[in-house]
């Protein structure tokens, strides 16, 4: 009898658990005759939390040159694509240079010097070529490299393209011969230059983000490319995940005949003043209860904020929101080792489904909640207390994964003023505002259209492909 092809799923951070570790993903691979093995460098436990065969990455220290070629890396790639595209909208997706110490800038000057004189498709070689002799000088390549050479998986599949903390693992697997494949994480990761590995293949959501990597990365060639749509979505076409809305109500102290609006929080980077978002949406429902509506707020905070930003705003609105929030488990003391949990998938799920509406800054909530055919509303204006180092969100809109709207103006319900969060909720709950459709079609372009709850056995089918 033949052995199983053997395949490690690479976690370099936390990130893929939610794709790979929490949906049905390893279920259907063994079923499909697979030795898997998760070859794990995050803090999560997977043997212990779900029973999973793990191989455990101990040494997880990066070189120091790695962070600096990277952002001069992604700098450089970014001053390609405006150069080549003559749109100034890559120059937005870079994070300000610090120089508020010597250490600091002398970073800033060694990827501000790369981006001046290194933005050429050699140039930007150079700097992979570096940041992969770094990599390959450390311990951990070393480490990384002995657990392969035991092991001898057929191919290792990345579960992110952005983490530094692959890097080592893909290199020591290309060294040995074994193939390679990566998962793009995120919808918007292709134009913002956040692919720091080089893979043998690539698995992406959908025909768009295929011509991303075949725009963005020249060398790539089409056939090491899979359209698969993501399992990101998956967990909301199983039924099984459904309470009551009894139940739902019960768990969470909400009123069963209260139609529910959900406010989904965003990071401090996205939307530094979401809070106040989060409050004018809290004063419109408070005039809708005036006028005899039985309406409230859920509000979900984004897992990552711990600031405590909103806390003001939930206690003197505490009348109208009622705050859930997300499974996720803190693992460590940095935002990375904030954990997915299985059960949030779950909460989710349950958050779409009772909720009439999702407000939210631009995030990809807004496919969670067509799935539901629940529509989305989209803030976009200035706050008052915007000032100079505090940034716009209207400048969210303007990146490039935006333009895969099929229509800007009615793929949601857009809010540009605070009058307009009043009159879009009270439209959206009367039906006299209906983006749903349009939003269905965008879905269909961002994700694979056909069977979108199949894009693991999609996956596993491809990997089948290159073994």
């Amino acid at each position: 009898m033949p052995e199983k092809p053997k395949v490690f799923i690479l976690f370099p951070d936390g990130v893929g658990l939610r794709n790979f570790a929490f949906t049905q993903f390893k279920e259907l691979g063994e079923a499909q005759g697979f030795d898997i093995t998760y070859w794990n460098n995050t803090v999560f436990d997977l043997e212990q939390q779900l029973g999973y065969k793990e191989l455990k990455i101990t040494s997880t220290k990066i070189h120091k040159k790695t962070p600096v070629l990277n952002h001069a890396r992604k700098r450089v790639e970014l001053s390609l694509s405006r150069k080549r595209t003559h749109d100034n909208v890559y120059s937005t997706y870079r994070f300000p240079l610090r120089w508020n110490n010597l250490k600091n800038a002398v970073k800033s000057a060694v990827v501000k010097y790369h981006e001046t004189f290194s933005a050429t498709a050699s140039g930007w070689q150079r700097l992979m070529d570096a940041m992969n002799a770094a990599e390959r000088s450390t311990a951990r390549y070393q480490e990384v490299k002995r657990q392969l050479e035991e092991h001898r998986p057929d191919l290792v599949f990345c579960t992110t393209q952005r983490a530094t903390q692959a890097i080592a693992p893909i290199l020591a697997a290309k060294d040995l011969g074994i193939k390679t494949a990566c998962w793009i994480y995120s919808w918007d990761n292709l134009p913002k230059g956040m692919t720091t590995v080089e893979t043998d293949y690539y698995f992406v959501w959908s025909d768009l983000m295929k011509a991303q990597v075949l725009e963005y990365y020249p060398k790539t060639r089409e056939e090491q490319i899979f359209v698969t749509g993501t399992p990101q979505f998956e967990p909301h076409y199983d039924g099984s995940l459904l309470l009551s809305r009894k139940r739902f109500c019960e768990q969470h102290g909400l009123q069963e005949q209260t139609r529910y609006l959900c406010f989904s929080g965003d990071d401090e980077t996205t939307s530094p003043l979401d809070q106040y978002y989060l409050e004018d949406t809290a004063i419109a429902v408070r005039k809708l209860r005036e006028e005899g509506q039985d309406v409230a707020i859920i509000y979900r905070k984004v897992p990552i904020d711990f600031s405590g930003r909103y806390d003001a705003v939930l206690k003197e609105y505490e009348d109208v929101i009622t705050a859930i929030d997300p499974l996720w488990k803190p693992m460590g003391n940095q935002w990375n080792q904030v954990m997915p949990t299985k059960e949030d998938f779950a909460l989710l799920v349950n958050t779409c489904y009772h909720s009439e509406l999702v407000v939210n800054i631009c995030s990809s909530m807004v496919f969670d909640f067509v799935i539901h055919d629940k529509p989305t509303m989209y803030p976009n204006y200035e706050q008052p207390q915007l000032k100079k180092g505090i940034r716009d969100i209207g400048q969210n809109y303007k990146y490039v994964h935006f333009r895969s709207m099929p229509d800007y103006n009615t793929s949601v319900t857009w809010a540009m003023n605070k009058q307009e969060i009043y009159d879009g909720i009270k439209g959206l709950l009367n039906g006299s505002l209906n983006p749903v459709p349009v939003t269905k079609t965008w879905y269909g372009v961002v994700n694979k259209p056909e069977q979108p709850q199949d894009a693991s056995k999609r996956i596993w089918e491809g990997i089948k492909e290159v073994l």
